[in-house]
């Protein structure tokens, strides 16, 4: 496999990643409760984080030579399935929402991990790319987590 293809492989996994967080975000934000405003404002503004960092990748895809992936990923699908799943028997109550959406968090991380990880040759600049956004996703989880962990103590 020539460097570049290993490099846009590793692009497009990122890519597919923030395509699940935009999917389950806007998921999130339309099955959430009316009176949960404040988490309907943070999950809009994670989907559109998700969508800079897509373009941001698919820039970068581009530069490369490459084919933008597009979809989402199996875990991705796996993810939303759990979500109707957990959805049907637990309602859509803020704590399932939070608990879902650290799921996926954790999920991007770990792809941001194996990416930042991986044998693919890239630029200074590449990498820094992903470190950054890796770094911005690692914010958004610990937001959700301190969200999820907050609900859970006021409701114990």
């Amino acid at each position: 496999m020539a460097t570049n293809d290993k490099l846009v492989e590793v692009l497009n996994d990122l890519i597919l990643i923030n395509n699940d967080r935009i999917t389950g975000y806007e998921k999130a934000r339309n099955e959430t409760k009316d009176i949960d405003v404040d988490l309907q404002a943070i999950f809009s503004k994670m989907a559109d984080d998700s969508r800079k960092y897509k373009t941001e990748l698919s820039e970068e895809v581009t530069r490369l030579g490459g084919e933008i992936a597009t979809g989402n990923t199996g875990l991705g699908k796996i993810y939303q399935v759990w979500m109707d799943v957990k959805a049907t028997f637990t309602g859509n109550d803020r704590q399932s929402a939070l608990e879902s959406c650290e799921y996926g968090e954790d999920a991007a991380q770990k792809a941001y991990r194996d990416a930042l990880g991986s044998d693919a040759e890239m630029s200074a600049d590449t990498r820094q790319l992903i470190t950054s956004q890796k770094a911005d996703l690692k914010s958004s989880h610990d937001t959700i987590k301190k969200l999820r962990d907050a609900h859970k103590a006021v409701n114990a």
